[in-house]
């Protein structure tokens, strides 16, 4: 019952209806959120033994020119599915004020609708969430590796943020 998602997706809401595959909609409340690297997670209310479980990959092997499929909601347009590949690897971006490093980068067509969905490998496995464009540009997109997202998302699950490193030094 679980969903992550970008934080620039549900920023400034304080309500969240989550429609599903099949359609139908459940309300969803915030477990918490890591502002810093644009992720988020959701729980689903009510009973989630009727869902399906998205498999998830690793981000650690992907290399480039390897086929992707981008999953979203492009302008309203909901269910839709573009293929690409991996153009690069450990890309940093800024984007409105904010430095995000370490992204994948895919020509995969990735608009704004886009942004929380997955990012694929051929397998139908997730390595990445879509998360940025470069809007000065046509076709270059960018997706949170998955690797990361499993990290975050835990912390998350466990304290409801990203706990600070602390050195001690």
């Amino acid at each position: 019952g679980h969903i992550v998602t970008n934080f620039h997706v549900i920023e400034g809401a304080s309500r969240f209806k989550v429609t599903l595959a099949d359609k139908s909609t459940r309300q969803a409340t915030v477990v918490g959120t890591a502002p810093d690297r644009d992720l988020a997670v959701l729980k689903l209310e009510g009973s989630t033994t009727d869902l399906k479980k998205i498999t998830v990959g690793s981000s650690d092997d992907l290399m480039v020119g390897q086929k992707v499929l981008a999953i979203g909601n492009p302008f309203g347009l909901s269910n839709t599915v573009t293929v690409g590949v991996i153009s690069s690897l450990h890309r940093s971006l800024n984007s409105e004020g904010s430095i995000y490093k370490d992204l994948i980068q895919t020509d995969a067509s990735i608009n704004p609708g886009n942004s929380g969905g997955p990012l694929l490998n051929i397998l139908g496995k997730v390595i990445g969430i879509n998360t940025a464009i470069y809007s000065h540009a046509q076709g270059i997109g960018f997706a949170i590796p998955i690797d990361r997202v499993k990290k975050i998302s835990s912390a998350i699950m466990k304290y409801g943020s990203v706990p600070p490193v602390w050195f001690g030094i």
